[in-house]
């Protein structure tokens, strides 16, 4: 008597390229990983110099867009928080990767800045673009950090955007190639977006990441379902995240 087969579930590999918008040069490098297949979407950062020539590009090559919302780098886009902030320095700039975790953890910034920050920056994507996003995750991760992340996910389920992305990447931490202060950097990541599931996960948001070497389930790169856009995502049993990182796949002196 033969077995029965169990049916596989279906997976849907989404590869995402960060940072759209941040300048023309990466704008023109993530539209040619696009146009050849390398990457299935991308994430706009809305306060990067070239960020309404991005959306454009996104409408004229049909590239699904998500928000790339960022709290450390640039300058708000919220009009009340231009001038003064907890978000930002004496310049009025973002804290930076650094500068914004040893801030959160002085107590020093206000979360009803980011809330009003996060929406400000929907608002202007939706200016943009025409739509909400398709997803929305954090520009160098902010969006898991403690504190953080409880309003981020506020705003995704009062907004109604169903994704955010938890960046799980095992062993980067161990990485021999990375610098000590990197590898401690990196597990301070892990640990952050371990310890947003739960926070998503209550607020009815899908977070999606990338532990690909914990899947147990083979995958084929050229699955129909990467073709199918972000309208199919919520029939998929399982999705996996891949970020790119654009600092090192585009040489700019941006």
């Amino acid at each position: 008597m033969r077995s029965a087969i169990m049916p596989q579930p279906r997976m849907m590999l989404v590869v995402t390229g960060d940072d759209f918008g941040y300048c023309p040069r990466r704008n023109q490098g993530i539209v040619d990983c696009f146009k050849s297949g390398g990457i299935s979407n991308v994430s706009l950062l809305v306060n990067g110099c070239a960020a309404k020539e991005a959306a454009d590009l996104a409408q004229r090559h049909n590239i699904p867009m998500g928000l790339h919302a960022n709290l450390s780098e640039g300058v708000p886009v919220c009009p009340s928080l231009q001038q003064a902030s907890t978000l930002t320095n004496q310049r009025g700039f973002f804290h930076g990767k650094t500068g914004f975790r040893q801030a959160l953890e002085g107590g020093q910034l206000s979360m009803k800045q980011v809330e009003l920050e996060l929406r400000a920056q929907v608002q202007l994507f939706r200016d943009l673009t025409g739509h909400l996003p398709h997803h929305m995750d954090g520009h160098q991760h902010v969006h898991v950090l403690p504190e953080v992340r409880e309003v981020f996910a506020l705003v995704l389920s009062d907004l109604h955007i169903p994704f955010t992305r938890v960046p799980l990447e095992p062993g980067l931490q161990g990485c021999p190639a990375l610098p000590a202060h990197l590898q401690r950097f990196y597990a301070q990541v892990e640990k952050d977006a371990r310890d947003s599931i739960p926070v998503f996960t209550r607020y009815g948001i899908r977070s999606v990441w990338t532990e690909l070497n914990e899947s147990s389930q083979w995958f084929d790169w050229s699955d129909r379902g990467l073709e199918e856009g972000p309208e199919s995502w919520d029939q998929m049993d399982k999705l996996v995240f891949i970020r790119t990182e654009w600092d090192h796949l585009t040489q700019t002196s941006e």
